[in-house]
């Protein structure tokens, strides 16, 4: 069942990242902040810890976003970390997976980017391709010189999908930054995007009001709302109790 509903513009939970500063700090980009509120949502920001578990304030968020960040620890789904998974935050990723199940468990609408929809796909028992240059052989999703609002190549979104909904059906350009992708996807999740080298740039799960993974960054094109803005729209009127089709 969905979670409470209460006046006003909902809450939206954005799950904190760690900064390559300091291992004792948490981050959050704020233009997943600014897209929340053009949206029309309350950004709420989720460092890990028990409190922000507790049911008292998951049961009145809205609505979650899991952001960007560090790899995922490939022992969460049986692999030996490659050579190239250099940092991971263990204690991240047990609350971020924590968390999934619990919005879940309410239907609570999820928007998964990058990293985040990755989590999502090991949330739900998937697995993860550790290097992109490595096993795929693709060099063009991740550079760290690019500007965050940069075109890095363009995805086929797959028609009649609810990501087709929001931002539109065919060949969409994206922004891109990762170095790993969805492998075996998770039973329930469907894959509505990809790339022209075959990477997995959209997932959506069956059976729930409003669970969107993308594997590139809209929140930092949140100055051209006329590009993703209705992803962050969609998340926000599920979350208030309206319905959004494909």
């Amino acid at each position: 069942m969905p979670g409470t509903t209460h006046p006003g513009p909902p809450l939206i939970g954005i799950t904190a990242g760690n900064d390559p500063k300091g291992q004792d700090l948490y981050v959050v980009r704020w233009s997943y902040l600014r897209s929340v509120e053009l949206a029309g949502g309350v950004p709420v920001v989720l460092a890990p810890s028990g409190p922000a578990l507790h049911p008292a304030l998951v049961d009145r968020l809205g609505g979650l976003i899991l952001t960007g960040g560090v790899d995922v620890q490939p022992l969460l789904y049986g692999a030996v970390p490659h050579a190239t998974v250099d940092r991971t935050s263990p204690e991240r990723d047990e609350f971020e997976i924590k968390l999934v199940h619990e919005v879940l468990r309410r239907d609570l609408p999820v928007l998964g980017i990058c990293r985040g929809m990755q989590v999502l796909n090991v949330a739900l028992g998937g697995t993860l391709v550790q290097d992109i240059p490595t096993f795929v052989g693709s060099t063009h999703h991740d550079d760290p010189d690019r500007p965050r609002d940069g075109i890095a190549h363009t995805v086929e979104v797959r028609p009649g999908s609810l990501l087709a909904g929001l931002v539109g059906a065919g060949a969409v350009e994206v922004n891109s930054f990762h170095h790993q992708c969805l492998d075996r996807i998770a039973d329930g999740l469907e894959v509505t995007a990809r790339s022209e080298d075959g990477v997995i740039e959209g997932v959506e799960l069956r059976g729930k009001r409003f669970v969107v993974g993308v594997q590139w960054h809209p929140e930092a094109f949140w100055r051209e709302p006329w590009r993703f803005v209705r992803l962050f729209a969609g998340l926000v009127r599920v979350a208030v109790g309206e319905a959004v089709a494909g």
